[in-house]
């Protein structure tokens, strides 16, 4: 009889799995929060491992994997949240920000990269960043 329930609990398992890979390669990386979309459905792996193990009846191996599998996929994602979740976090928005003239330290960046242009004509400027030098005047 346990021998049933264990091939019941590993054919539940395996079609986990299957409905899991297919849902997870039908998955388009286009699509908006494709990230969060692929850590949903690689759950479904998880609760099938955790089937699987308890079929086998590696009931303390289930139980940690249990206890860990949400901690790293929340992990994943805040870690995609912080650094590269443009689209929804608002902190990693670029804003353009209005800046004061007088300020001795933050300038506009379109002034910047005209006395790039206008100091270095010969070197090619490449819009995405700008170096700058501080001339300091140590007599002040």
């Amino acid at each position: 009889m346990i021998e049933y329930i264990q091939s019941a609990l590993l054919l539940i398992a395996a079609f986990l799995i299957i409905v899991s890979a297919i849902g997870l390669i039908s998955l388009s990386g286009n699509t908006k929060n494709a990230v969060y979309g692929r850590i949903h459905i690689v759950g479904l792996f998880d609760i099938a491992c955790i089937i699987a193990l308890i079929g086998l009846g590696q009931y303390l191996l289930a139980g940690i994997y249990f206890i860990l599998a949400p901690f790293t996929a929340h992990a994943i994602a805040n870690a995609y949240w912080k650094k590269e979740d443009r689209e929804n976090n608002p902190d990693l928005m670029v804003v353009e920000q209005d800046v004061d003239e007088n300020h001795p330290f933050v300038h506009p960046k379109e002034k910047m990269q005209a006395l790039e242009s206008e100091n270095s004509e010969k070197l090619k400027v490449d819009e995405r960043f700008s170096v700058t030098t501080i001339e300091i005047d140590e007599d002040e």
